[in-house]
């Protein structure tokens, strides 16, 4: 899975790479994509087969790691309608595919999951799980727990209302669908076994309640990013995005159950406890990031905790059983709010930056993509730290009048994104103590870091940056030990793997796209400050260091 584990810990036990050893890597092959967009898949690897899905037509590839240059073993095309991409917030990117019992499964953007067998890539189960005519298309990627499928639909910026769906993966049919919104009977929540920890999450139909009058319909809270899963108390945990619209005024409340994470039943979806990290989310703070799940000394004593980066800014360590929060620090810069009020577990908002009509709203920190967006954290059992991709960008806000009409965008905000105070480096790689709750050290970037990272027990961390440099950092120091230049940016997702010889590979997946990328493999307008939803602002320039093209890129010690 591209998480590596259950846990999301993106943590290999390899070691033949170390870091006396890795300014030595050397390209063992390259495949390319076909496409031109962003490249955000995981390569996984099975036995002596590498898979990994393109951006839209969404064609996945099975590599023959057997063969010299890692040969084409079969690919499959699932031909997703072209119209799909019209309602692709951020390009219609894909994060990869997920293996289950000689199955590969994967989501294509017009809101398909399909099942391939894994040696042949016959098509085993293909199922319609949305409908992108009404906002919803599929850029996640899914995760298998208990023959169950798990998927969720993108689209909140053209006001898809979100859910999570289990899909069994035999023959595709949908077992369950848990909705974000909406009354109780649809979220999934029966309060015989729903237990919150704090009040506010209570009540009942709270999803109708705390929105205007039928706007929990068109409300947003897609389900796009990343799924975990604790095995001994059997539970999922996943985030929700971002309310719709983005213009606050228009749908007063807290807007549940958006900007929050969800523990719940993976056999019958039902809901053990909700968290929301930004009630009433003001800055499309979406609330989709990893959650790491940890069991470490707190206080003490050993908890069972989720660790959670934010995109609000915080750092996050909750109390996986109850959905307590034990901890929230601030991570990077912020002036959207002034913490977190742990006794409440609610956000305290800084009431001077709250956006209003006819007002512009300067800098607000984090900016809408937040102090970290999708783009994985890692985590070491040998160093028990936290590798996590971040950025340090502020923005002006200005709500406007906004309509809904089902397929169109529906956002009512005009956004300008610029960098955060500081040296004028707007990304970092940090090192993140948990424990200590602190940073001990960062590797600085000029562009916003939009690449996951990856990370061994030979104290290696992997990375790639906008520019397309593609980097291993020592995991204790920090130090850059080794980076190659490939032809695009790198936002996708590092692996690496022992191959059918025995040898230990890494691999990472080089396009510039996304949310991020989007003003070079769009060619747009950096004259236009609001392209790219606020990008277009900063990173015009980019076009200058990064060329376009997809590409998968291996590397190994040399023999």
């Amino acid at each position: 899975m591209p998480s590596r584990d259950y846990a999301n810990t993106r943590y290999s036990g390899l070691d033949e790479i170390t870091t006396d050893n890795v300014a030595k890597l050397q390209v063992a092959f390259t495949f390319a994509t076909g496409t031109l967009l962003g490249q955000e898949s995981a390569p996984i690897v099975i036995g002596d087969t590498l898979y990994f899905v393109t951006p839209y037509p969404n064609i996945l590839y099975a590599v023959d790691l057997t063969q010299p240059g890692g040969a084409l073993k079969w690919k499959f095309d699932p031909k997703p309608a072209a119209a799909s991409q019209g309602v692709a917030c951020c390009q219609p990117v894909n994060r990869g595919p997920t293996y289950y019992n000689g199955r590969i499964f994967y989501n294509t953007l017009d809101a398909h999951t399909v099942a391939l067998d894994a040696e042949t890539g016959q098509l085993l189960w293909k199922t319609r799980v949305g409908d992108f005519n009404y906002g919803d298309t599929f850029t996640m990627a899914p995760l298998v727990v208990k023959n169950k499928v798990l998927v969720g639909n993108s689209g909140a910026e053209f006001g898809a209302r979100g859910w999570l769906a289990a899909l069994d993966a035999s023959d595709g049919s949908i077992a369950w669908r848990a909705f974000t919104t909406g009354p109780d009977s649809d979220v999934l929540i029966d309060h015989a076994e729903f237990k919150p920890f704090y009040p506010q999450y209570r009540g009942k139909d709270l999803g109708v309640s705390q929105w205007p009058p039928e706007h929990w319909k068109i409300g947003g809270g897609t389900v796009w990013g990343w799924i975990s899963y604790d095995p001994e108390l059997d539970l999922i945990y996943y985030g929700t995005s971002n309310p719709s619209p983005w213009n606050h005024e228009v749908r007063p409340g807290d807007n549940h159950w958006t900007n929050g994470i969800f523990a719940r039943d993976p056999d019958t979806g039902k809901a053990r406890w909700f968290y929301q990290f930004s009630p009433h989310d003001l800055w499309d703070h979406s609330a989709v990031n990893e959650n790491l799940i940890l069991d470490m000394q707190w206080q003490g004593q050993m908890r069972k905790v989720v660790v959670r980066p934010e995109r609000n800014g915080y750092m996050y360590v909750i109390d996986r059983v109850t959905g307590e929060v034990l901890a929230a620090d601030a991570y990077t810069y912020i002036t959207a709010s002034k913490g977190v009020d742990l006794k409440t577990g609610r956000l305290i908002y800084n009431e001077d930056k709250t956006p209003s009509q006819g007002r512009v709203v300067r800098e607000v920190c984090p900016n809408s993509p937040g102090a970290k967006d999708w783009t994985p954290s890692s985590f070491s059992k040998r160093t028990g730290l936290i590798y996590m991709p971040h950025n340090n960008m502020c923005m002006d806000w200005e709500v406007k009048p906004v309509s809904y009409i089902a397929g169109t965008g529906y956002i009512g905000v005009n956004a300008r994104f610029y960098p955060g105070p500081g040296d004028g480096n707007v990304g970092e790689l940090m090192a993140w103590d948990p424990v200590a709750r602190r940073k001990l050290w960062g590797v600085p970037e000029r562009w916003p870091v939009w690449s996951g990272t990856a990370v061994t027990a030979g104290d290696v961390v992997f990375y790639g940056n906008l520019e397309g440099w593609f980097k291993a950092v020592h995991a204790q120091t920090g130090e850059v030990l080794w980076q190659f230049k490939t032809a695009s940016g790198i936002i996708g997702q590092p692996t690496t793997f022992r191959g059918p010889d025995g040898r230990q590979y890494v691999a990472i997946l080089s396009g510039i796209g996304g949310w991020a990328g989007a003003m070079v493999s769009g060619e747009l307008d950096e004259r236009d400050p609001t392209a790219a939803k606020g990008f277009g602002n900063m990173v015009g320039e980019l076009k200058k260091q990064s060329g376009i093209g997809g590409m998968l890129y291996v590397f190994a010690l040399p023999r």
